[in-house]
């Protein structure tokens, strides 16, 4: 069954950028088509800070996804985390104008658009709005308000709230780097899609992805969601106090983490040692292992207890809000050694680590099922339940070039400049292998059609 929903994700991190290509096979499993991964620069703690660097970083990373898979990407649905991203609880209701008829989708969009015109502080935009429970002229904890007859609709929400201006950045990046953006979906969230259950979600989970520059949380219970936090810290911090701690270079404290560092410290002997390379003809230095998983346990203690009083603050010890499925932990950070150990010593409750090969076929490359894909494989999934066709074969762009051949070119300048207001889209479609970006191959299209008319 050849299926033309071909879905794009795209995960734009503090350490790293990853474009996902991919489709539902006839199981109904996500087939990756094509992934490009590169190095994030000009991203801080979730929130670009130099346009241009994450504009060259985005563009590597669809380049790379577009030659692994054969497919054109034309639109993505972007992951928005950071420190800027905050959660509130609110309710809302509205009259019905005929309580005879039955409650239908326009009634709950009406409500959720009333929502949408609350008075944020300035600055601030709503990212989404998570409706909860329903009540009904009063009758309360009704899941699904449809089809049923009342007066008045009443819900309480959940509203996720970030910087106007740190999320129209990521949308100016996205579009200077020649593509389109089709969805916005806080991170938490997708990552939830791609490694929780429906069943965790209905007993009751605390997901915990722990990223590069941020830590982000979501609560489900009863399969809503009901609390979201982002704490402004994550891989990287830790990284920086091995760096400060053993006096060593950003990139070998990088590889010690990943390759000896542990969250647990009672692990390492204190006879076990790590050469280093010197600087510059200098002399290796050597690390204990005993030291480091010291200086990386109290960076991971303090990044957990943030999160635990977040759950706190949900009210996770009441009864009726008890997080039976206990946490997850996704995310680069959940491959740290023995942090699974940490989290439930911390927190006292079950622990297990997020893969996102649930939904992912049988013949998928097996680094794609690492916690750190997990938001990428969630946000194309959120791509294919869109149903947009976000990337095509290069075959079938190939046609539309030898078409576009075809049009006859203008004669006078103003109509050249009309000409490319309407086809500027086509036109850089075709000539997007060339690695540059989108506004200088828009100014030069527009120099050589006036040369040509002059």
């Amino acid at each position: 069954m050849k299926n033309d929903n071909i879905a794009v994700g795209l995960d734009i991190g503090t350490t790293k950028i990853v474009a996902m290509i991919g489709r539902k096979n006839e199981y109904g499993k996500l087939e990756i088509l094509g992934v490009g991964k590169s190095k994030s620069l000009g991203v801080h703690r979730g929130v670009v800070n130099n346009i241009t660097q994450t504009i060259q970083s985005i563009q590597a990373a669809i380049t790379e996804a577009e030659n692994n898979s054969g497919y054109m990407i034309k639109d993505v649905v972007v992951g928005i985390a950071g420190q800027h991203i905050r959660s509130i609880q609110h309710s809302d209701y509205i009259s019905r104008s005929n309580p005879d008829e039955v409650i239908c989708d326009k009634d709950i969009e009406q409500l959720i658009n009333q929502v949408h015109k609350l008075a944020m502080l300035p600055g601030e935009e709503i990212i989404h709005v998570l409706p909860q429970e329903f009540k009904i002229d009063g009758q309360s904890e009704i899941k699904e308000p449809i089809g049923m007859y009342g007066g008045r609709l009443e819900s309480s929400f959940h509203v996720v709230v970030g910087h106007a201006a740190s999320i129209r950045n990521v949308g100016r990046c996205i579009q200077s780097a020649g593509i389109e953006l089709s969805g916005l979906t806080l991170e938490p969230l997708a990552s939830s899609d791609a490694v929780l259950s429906q069943e965790e979600k209905e007993a009751g989970v605390a997901l915990i992805d722990i990223g590069g520059g941020t830590t982000d949380l979501a609560i489900f219970k009863d399969g809503i969601i009901r609390h979201t936090a982002v704490i402004p810290f994550g891989g990287n911090v830790i990284t920086d106090d091995i760096k400060e701690g053993c006096s060593i270079i950003e990139k070998q404290a990088e590889l010690l983490k990943v390759k000896f560092g542990s969250a647990w410290p009672g692990e390492n002997k204190d006879n076990e040692i790590v050469s280093i390379p010197g600087l510059r003809g200098r002399e290796p230095k050597e690390i204990s292992l005993k030291n480091l998983s010291k200086i990386i346990n109290a960076r991971v203690v303090e990044i957990i207890e943030q999160v635990f009083d977040e759950i706190k603050s949900y009210g996770h010890e009441d009864p009726k809000k008890k997080l039976i499925a206990g946490i997850v932990l996704t995310g680069g950070g959940a491959q740290l050694k023995h942090i699974k150990q940490l989290v439930e010593y911390i927190t006292g409750m079950d622990t297990r680590i997020g893969y996102p090969n649930e939904h992912l076929a049988g013949n998928s490359d097996e680094e794609m099922s690492s916690p750190l894909y997990a938001t990428a494989v969630g946000l194309m999934m959120n791509s294919i339940n869109n149903n947009t066709k976000s990337a095509i074969l290069m075959s079938e762009m190939e046609q539309t070039v030898s078409y576009e051949v075809k049009l006859e070119e203008p004669k006078s300048n103003p109509e050249v400049i009309a000409q490319i207001e309407k086809e500027v889209k086509v036109e850089e479609s075709t000539e997007k292998q060339i690695k540059r970006s989108f506004f200088d191959k828009y100014v030069e299209k527009i120099k050589e059609f006036l040369d040509n008319a002059e």
